[in-house]
């Protein structure tokens, strides 16, 4: 399909999720300007954003840091509309966003449009809202060129809804190799699906928020034992480029050291020979013997928490605790508590685990955390 990611070798995509940031809070825009110049020079085209990303500060970066210094011919942008943001209460709250994030942008029509964070909990709000057939509109008014949904569910709801609506053009999937048999997150199952649907895939959480640019001791070992001198992340990001039918895998870098990295292996990109799957596979065994929790910090847990427990934090601590017995717990527990929720507060209403896109039991993890307070 012309114009689509898939026609350009260049698979890095630019997630513009977790942007750098200024001592004082702020997103730092001559930090993300460099960034982006330096995407584009090596060839990348493809960013993504999102209406709820850092509180809309993320489609701002992109209108400042690329739209309005770069020609719009020579990039592309993915936003989306998430019908269960908190700031989203009816149908026209809900349909208001895909035009707060135009005027947000500046970008003046969205190459890639998604329906954003499909799971169990949240994907029959797109339907009560008509959103399906208005971002369908917006396409036939040349607004959107191509559009889609980002999914976090099991594998018999994408069946459903790409057998409900096969006029989405491609589908945002959470692919890596810690995930690739995860029953939680079932990647490699929606990868499938999305292959014998005909719909394209772009990667989201390739690096697991983070955690597999600095995995547990195990899987470095593995790594390091190869002597290729690459970096984690480079590993995570070309398993999931090495897959097929994929549009763009999306990096959401932190830092120009980070985009020099991606961009030093994404350049001339080549999938990953026999041996280096091989590698991959000891990799995955070594995650499979961890029992860290695998929070990927995403925040959408607190998004609406009535206790405003910093969930993503607490359980940082409990997993630094399981890594080093010297780790001073309680310590670090009422530094990311203080002012904050404790989980010993949460009142098991459910909306974090109805957001999360892990689908971690986190009112039970947080009962185990409780043992952290003084």
């Amino acid at each position: 399909m012309s114009g689509y990611p898939g026609n350009n070798p260049f698979k890095l995509g630019f997630g513009l999720m977790r942007l750098p940031k200024t001592p004082d809070g702020n997103i730092d825009i001559p930090q993300v300007c460099q960034m982006a110049d330096k995407f584009i020079e090596a060839g990348g085209t493809y960013f993504d954003t999102a209406y709820v990303y850092e509180n809309g500060k993320s489609e701002e970066a992109l209108r400042k840091a690329v739209c309005e210094r770069h020609p719009r011919d020579s990039f592309t942008v993915c936003t989306k509309l998430n019908a269960a943001a908190s700031q989203c209460h009816d149908e026209e709250s809900a349909k208001q966003q895909f035009y707060t994030s135009l005027e947000r942008t500046g970008a003046g029509y969205f190459d890639y449009y998604l329906l954003h964070a499909l799971q169990r909990s949240t994907y029959k709000k797109y339907d009560e809202y008509h959103l399906w057939d208005f971002v369908a509109d917006l396409k036939r008014q040349g607004l959107v060129k191509y559009w889609g949904f980002s999914f976090h569910a099991d594998p018999e709801l994408l069946e459903e809804l790409l057998t409900a609506h096969p006029e989405v053009d491609f589908v945002q999937l959470q692919l890596n190799y810690a995930d690739w048999e995860n029953p939680g997150v079932a990647s490699r199952r929606n990868w499938e699906i999305c292959r014998a649907h005909g719909k394209p895939v772009t990667v989201m959480e390739p690096v697991k928020g983070g955690i597999l640019a600095d995995p547990i001791p195990g899987v470095k070992k593995v790594f390091d034992e190869t002597g290729s001198g690459l970096s984690y992340a480079s590993w995570a990001i070309r398993f999931a480029a090495s897959l097929d039918n994929i549009l763009a895998v999306l990096s959401g870098m932190s830092d120009l050291a980070q985009m020099e990295d991606n961009v030093s292996y994404m350049k001339n990109f080549k999938p990953l020979s026999e041996e280096e799957q091989d590698v991959i596979r000891r990799a995955q065994e070594a995650l499979n013997a961890d029992k860290s929790i695998p929070c990927t910090a995403c925040h959408y847990c607190t998004d609406g928490c009535p206790m405003d427990i910093p969930i993503p934090e607490i359980f940082t601590v409990a997993n630094r605790r399981r890594g080093s017995p010297e780790f001073r717990t309680k310590r670090e527990y009422s530094i990311v508590t203080q002012g904050k929720g404790k989980a010993s507060d949460c009142v098991q209403c459910g909306q974090c685990e109805n957001a999360c896109p892990q689908h971690l039991s986190i009112i039970s993890l947080l009962e185990e955390c409780r043992a952290f307070e003084g």
